[in-house]
């Protein structure tokens, strides 16, 4: 039947009983499986990192519109790092940093959790948030 019509005889599921058959174009069921494949690669998405940084003197509605970021970024299941950068005698003061990072943490407490603690890094304090599921 295949010859007849000029396609060819494939074989889909070679382990069923009885194994099941085709009468198809394999270029075209070929060329159609590959585009399965890379439709499949597209809608793919391996949590993107976004970062947010931070002084540690920050306005309150700059703090607001920040967070407000943070949580489209949670929203849309990426992970963000939070990063508080001092500069000059404000490494001194490194537990206003740490009060701004547990801030942040509680507000957004519903939505996502800590995969990594408040941690320094030369003249930074460096926190990742995941999205919770």
């Amino acid at each position: 039947m295949a010859r007849m019509r000029g396609k060819d005889l494939i074989e889909i599921a070679p382990s069923a009983n009885p194994p099941v058959c085709k009468i198809l174009d394999y270029s075209k069921y070929r060329y159609e499986q590959e585009k399965k494949v890379r439709e499949s690669r597209r809608k793919q998405k391996a949590g993107l990192l976004k970062e947010v940084r931070f002084k540690p003197h920050i306005g309150a509605h700059d703090l607001d519109v920040k967070v407000r970021h943070i949580t489209e970024f949670i929203t849309a299941h990426d992970k963000v790092r939070l990063t508080v950068v001092f500069r000059g005698r404000e490494m001194q003061h490194r537990d206003i940093g740490m009060k701004l990072l547990d801030a942040i943490k509680e507000r957004l407490a519903a939505i996502a959790s800590v995969e990594q603690a408040p941690m320094p890094d030369r003249n930074r304090l460096v926190m990742t948030l995941i999205p919770k599921h």
